[in-house]
């Protein structure tokens, strides 16, 4: 129940003290807001700081753990692959002694079929340039490749030089191409039948035991590539010897094997149980200021419950015992003392003709 004021400065300067307390305990309630705020920044990076290091550890350790088995990897990869490149070498060599070994009859066959050819055209003084495949090729072809070569040779010298020739001469003309044609066919057709008369008549036994020695060749030749492609394509390799090979890159083999397991292990252990530790390890490092400022905050949130609390008391008094006489436009520490001094001085007998007193002047001014 409201009580009648008996002295006016005495309640002014009550309600200036209540309006002083109340603003100090809001500056205060500001202040420790504001390092509230601090502390919740500084626990988050603090907390932060330790999940980061845990993190970044682990996954180095990680890492380093990992490194170290793929060097070994590495290594034993690189042995395998020169173990299999032995192996590799080992095969084509006995490939290649199994190829002369079963191609030796028909290589020995051809060279003494060379040097029988070679013998009869020396005894025969036959031209040299007649034991050549070029000149079988064109007088006596057989076979697809000496086909070739004379149809080649045709090609080349009954079109391809014409027409070079043609298009080398300035200012051509239609009648230089037959020209070119007519010297070009009668040189070289004359040529070739020069030669063809002055050997195929003068040298015809041996020119013929040529062509069938040549046809001999021409088959062991191609016995020889089939051989040599059965063989190559021949998937049997036990007669090779190869078995140290095999065992070698077996054993490598196996090693890569173990070392791929056990840093699979090594990994798992590392994730179950090596990583925990490392965790805990890191937390207790970090676990002292963490609890220094979780208590700090704990401590300066108790402080705000209390602080608010009595703010909000401080409030519920202003409001009933000065709010009701001097309304929130006076109730500033500044306002109160003016009004203090203007009853003091005489200006005013009572709080009603102090505000309005102080509402003239502040509206004079």
């Amino acid at each position: 129940m409201a009580t009648a004021i008996t002295d006016y400065v005495k309640f002014l300067t009550q309600a200036r003290v209540a309006v002083d307390s109340l603003n100090c305990d809001q500056n205060t309630r500001d202040q420790m807001a504001a390092e509230a705020k601090r502390l919740d920044r500084e626990l988050e990076a603090a907390k932060k700081a330790m999940t980061d290091q845990i993190a970044q550890t682990a996954r180095k350790r990680r890492e380093e753990i990992s490194s170290g088995y793929d060097k070994e990897i590495a290594k034993g990869q690189e042995k395998l692959r020169k173990a299999r490149l032995s192996r590799e070498k080992a095969k084509n060599k006995g490939v290649k002694e199994r190829i002369a070994d079963e191609t030796s009859e028909l290589r020995e066959q051809n060279r003494k079929l060379k040097l029988q050819m070679r013998t009869c055209f020396q005894q025969n003084q036959v031209p040299f340039y007649c034991n050549s495949t070029l000149y079988y090729a064109l007088y006596s072809p057989r076979g697809l490749k000496e086909i070739l070569i004379l149809l080649l040779s045709v090609l080349i010298c009954f079109l391809a030089l014409p027409c070079l020739i043609y298009f080398m001469i300035p200012g051509r003309h239609s009648w230089y191409l037959a020209a070119v044609y007519f010297v070009d066919v009668v040189l070289f057709g004359g040529l070739y039948v020069v030669i063809g008369n002055r050997t195929k008549l003068t040298y015809q036994a041996a020119l013929k035991e040529g062509r069938a020695i040549r046809n001999t060749l021409r088959s062991n030749q191609k016995k020889i590539r089939v051989i040599t492609h059965s063989i190559e394509k021949d998937g049997n390799e036990d007669i090779y010897n190869l078995e140290k090979y095999d065992d070698e890159i077996s054993c490598v083999e196996n090693e890569l094997a173990q070392i791929a397991e056990r840093k699979k292990e090594a990994l798992n252990t590392f994730e179950t149980v090596t990583k925990n530790i490392i965790s805990d390890e890191i937390t207790e490092h970090h676990m002292g200021k963490i609890q220094e400022l979780e208590q700090k905050k704990a401590e300066n949130q108790m402080g705000l419950r209390e602080l608010d609390a009595r703010i909000r008391e401080e409030n519920i008094y202003i409001t009933d015992t000065f709010g009701p006489y001097l309304g929130q436009e006076f109730l500033k520490p500044e306002r109160l003392a003016e009004l203090a001094r203007l009853i003091q001085d005489g200006s005013a007998t009572n709080l009603t003709e102090a505000m309005e007193l102080y509402q003239k002047q502040e509206s004079n001014s």
